[in-house]
């Protein structure tokens, strides 16, 4: 949803829950061209842990599956592994900013 309209507490509070149901971070894209990893590029979830947890994203474009190292897939999943940390960073600044202008206003 695209909109100039100025975020709403619960829009923000939707993000925020989102945020907090999913897996927690760190996200790792892990890029068969950029890793050589061989095999398919995928997120790797909580990398801290010793078992294995990860996404997979696919991509299907005109109805075929879009294979091998792909720039467009992997700058998609170098942006979902990355919003995983950005998401609440960027959650955190709103606020932060949102009290700085109310604490602004109030002094006036």
């Amino acid at each position: 949803m695209l909109s100039d309209e100025p975020m709403s507490e619960d829009e923000l509070t939707a993000i925020e829950d989102r945020t907090a149901a999913a897996t927690p971070g760190p996200w790792l894209a892990r890029l068969e061209g950029r890793h050589g990893i061989g095999g398919e590029s995928f997120i790797q979830l909580r990398p801290e842990t010793p078992e294995d947890d990860e996404l997979y994203v696919r991509r299907f474009t005109a109805g075929y599956e879009v294979k091998g190292p792909n720039t467009a897939l992997d700058a998609d999943i170098d942006f979902i592994a990355a919003a995983r940390q950005d998401v609440p960073r960027l959650i955190a600044e709103v606020k932060r900013l949102r009290a700085a202008l109310n604490q602004s206003k109030s002094d006036n």
